[in-house]
């Protein structure tokens, strides 16, 4: 679990669409989380990245935008706004696994030569039949 200082995140409580009925229109329970990218000292290469993860919801001034309104409550959506925030980060810090190349053994290669000589040998068999 990422460990995100306070002072990076900003919270703003809109309102939201979704379930609710009357009250989505008269409560401001949509949460959006904005959080400073920079301020969270990530390596490069996690920041890069989370870049790629986060998509459009990253701005050009290095915020990240998280809009949470699936809850019918502000603290639902806060807490959600939050999980998917941690998650996110907790992502880019995983690094990928680099690929071992690997060639393909002198066996395996006469193996696939001799399958296309057979496989062409079909192949010329058929076609129109000439009576000479």
């Amino acid at each position: 679990m990422a460990d995100i200082p306070e002072s990076a995140i900003t919270e703003k409580f809109l309102a939201g669409t979704g379930p609710g009925g009357q009250n989505v229109n008269k409560v401001a329970t949509a949460c959006q989380l904005r959080v400073d990218v920079y301020a969270l000292g990530l390596p490069p290469d996690a920041y890069r990245r989370l870049k790629t993860l986060a998509g459009s919801r990253m701005t050009t001034e290095g915020e990240l935008v998280i809009l949470a309104r699936r809850f019918r409550t502000q603290e639902a959506n806060r807490a959600d706004a939050r999980q998917r925030l941690n998650e996110l980060i907790d992502a880019a810090l995983v690094r990928p696994e680099k690929r071992i190349k690997t060639k393909p053994s002198k066996a395996a290669k006469a193996r696939r030569v001799d399958s296309k000589k057979a496989r062409a040998t079909v192949k010329a068999g058929r076609g129109r039949v000439s009576f000479d």
